[in-house]
C-alpha cells in the first residue's frame, strides 16, 4: 500500500545522499588518511547522524526549528564552525618527506569511536540536513501514513546512507587510491581543507527559506 511512497522517498534520497556535501568529504578524508577501518565507522557516524533528523522529524521538532530564525541560525553557525575547524586543521597541513609518506600512511591510526563520532557530528549538525527531511516528512511523506510505518522509512535511509558511504569509502581506502593520494602529500589536505572550509562558509551564509 505504501510502496510508491516508499519508492518516492528512496529516488529523492539517492538524489541527495549521491551529491557531494560534507557527509562525502568528511569521509573521502577519513578513507584517505587512516584507512578502510576509519573510512567505514566515519560512514556509520554519518548513517546514525540520519536517526537525529529521523527522530525530530517524527516528533515535529524540525518543525519548530524550521520555523525559528535563531534556532537554524545557531544550528547553522555550530555546523559551520565545526567544518571550519577540520577544514582549518587540514589546510595548515605541511609538506613531508616523500620517502616516508607512505610509511606514514601505514602508520597513521584513528580510533574507531573518534571516526564514527567525526562522521556522526558532521551529519548531525548539518541544518540542510534538517530541511531535507523536514521536507520529506511534511511534503513527501503522507502526514496519514502510519508513525511506524515512517519510522520504517527512517530506519531505511539511516542504512541506506551508511551504506553508501561505506562504499565511498571501500573505493577511496584501496591501497592503490590511499598511495596515489600519499604522492600528493600536503595538497591533498589542503584541498580538502579548502573544500571543508567552502563548505562551512557556504553553510553560514545559507538563508532559511
Amino acid at each position: 500500500m505504501y510502496w510508491t511512497e516508499f519508492f518516492t522517498v528512496a529516488l529523492i534520497h539517492l538524489l541527495a545522499v549521491a551529491s557531494p556535501g560534507p557527509d562525502f568529504a568528511i569521509v573521502v578524508r577519513e578513507s584517505v588518511a587512516f584507512g578502510r577501518r576509519a573510512g567505514v565507522f566515519t560512514a556509520l557516524g554519518v548513517g546514525a547522524g540520519i536517526f537525529v533528523h529521523v527522530a525530530y522529524s517524527l516528533l515535529g521538532i524540525g518543525l519548530i526549528v524550521s520555523q525559528s530564525i535563531i534556532l537554524f541560525n545557531a544550528l547553522k553557525w555550530l555546523a559551520a564552525a565545526y567544518l571550519l575547524y577540520i577544514g582549518i586543521k587540514a589546510l595548515r597541513a605541511k609538506p613531508a618527506d616523500p620517502a616516508r609518506a607512505e610509511l606514514s600512511l601505514e602508520q597513521a591510526v584513528r580510533s574507531p569511536r573518534a571516526a564514527f563520532a567525526t562522521g556522526f557530528v558532521t551529519n548531525g549538525l548539518n541544518p540542510k540536513a534538517t530541511l531535507f527531511f523536514l521536507s520529506l516528512f511534511t511534503v513527501v511523506i503522507d502526514p496519514h501514513t502510519p508513525l511506524r510505518v515512517q519510522a520504517g522509512y527512517g530506519l531505511y535511509l539511516a542504512l541506506a546512507t551508511a551504506l553508501w558511504f561505506c562504499l565511498v569509502a571501500m573505493l577511496f581506502s584501496q591501497p592503490r587510491v590511499r598511495a596515489g593520494f600519499a604522492r600528493l602529500g600536503h595538497w591533498f589536505d589542503r584541498l580538502m581543507g579548502a573544500v571543508l572550509i567552502g563548505l562551512g562558509v557556504k553553510l553560514a551564509f545559507s538563508e532559511l527559506r
